[in-house]
């Protein structure tokens, strides 16, 4: 007998594709995947090899979370077309689940350094970070635009990236060294959003590679000027120069009850001198 003419029963031809023979059962019974033989007197089923790579192709497009109607119509006019179009929908779909996945694991990657950035932090003190390069979203705000329209904004541009909630994202605010030096600590002109996933877009605002003078500030807004004008008072005195802009982001929302627990890191670059650079 020709080895894939050889009948098998309904437990070995499960088995052999590593699935319950209750599945076979109930595809048999919609119309989806029938045995080979139906033993009349005892109504036993019966596969052969030859029906081995048709059921691969069902198992297969169960697995990319095809419905069982729609294999149905492809199994009704089954073509090398007909997949095609199939696949090509699932592999978008895919690619899709994808790119949420890696933004989904950069955004718990920041917040898990944020949790560790809080366990050893001195909030007294202020140092230079090394970052990477960033492209960032903004908005243009005001000093007249109210914090409630602010969320507004942020809300309305997360929408624009298909983002599913709002904490998909990492957000802050951006004011400029030139306002700092000014005394205009009140002076912010941007939010700031990072899109965790690689975006091509005309606008966008690049944050630039390299150091950083980093400080931390708890409490409420209040407070934050004096933090300013403690770095600006450190640079001074280290010959650091600043530029650009500073960038304000909160690092403990998802642990506090009250805006006095509030932490805001706030990064701003700098040119650090040579014989500074050597004591880091």
């Amino acid at each position: 007998m020709n080895e894939k003419n050889k009948l098998l029963t309904i437990g070995q031809f499960a088995n052999l594709h590593g699935i319950n023979k209750k599945t076979l059962m109930w595809y048999d019974e919609i119309g989806l995947f029938k045995p080979a033989i139906i033993n009349t007197e005892n109504g036993y089923r019966y596969y052969n090899y030859y029906q081995s790579s048709v059921l691969e192709t069902i198992l297969l497009l169960r697995e990319l979370n095809v419905s069982v109607k729609e294999i149905q119509e492809f199994m009704e006019n089954r073509s090398a077309a007909s997949l095609e179009h199939l696949l090509d929908k699932k592999i978008q779909k895919l690619d899709q689940d994808i790119l949420h996945l890696k933004a989904v694991r950069k955004t718990l990657f920041n917040h898990q350094q944020n949790m560790l950035t809080l366990m050893k932090m001195d909030l007294s003190e202020i140092s230079v970070v090394e970052k990477e390069e960033n492209r960032l979203v903004t908005v243009d705000i005001s000093r007249e635009t109210s914090f409630d329209k602010e969320v507004e904004m942020i809300i309305s541009e997360t929408k624009k990236y298909q983002l599913r909630r709002l904490h998909d994202a990492s957000y802050g605010t951006m004011i400029s060294v030139d306002s700092l030096r000014n005394g205009s600590f009140d002076d912010y002109t941007k939010l700031f959003i990072e899109i965790p996933f690689p975006i091509e877009k005309q606008g966008l605002h690049i944050q630039p590679k390299g150091k950083y003078l980093r400080a931390f500030h708890k409490g409420d807004w209040k407070g934050i000027p004096e933090k300013y004008e403690q770095m600006l008072d450190y640079a001074e005195k280290n010959d650091i120069e600043l530029f650009g802009f500073s960038y304000e982001i909160g690092i403990n929302e998802n642990v506090i009850d009250s805006i006095e627990d509030y932490i805001v890191q706030i990064d701003i670059p700098a040119k650090i001198p040579v014989d500074y650079a050597k004591d880091l």
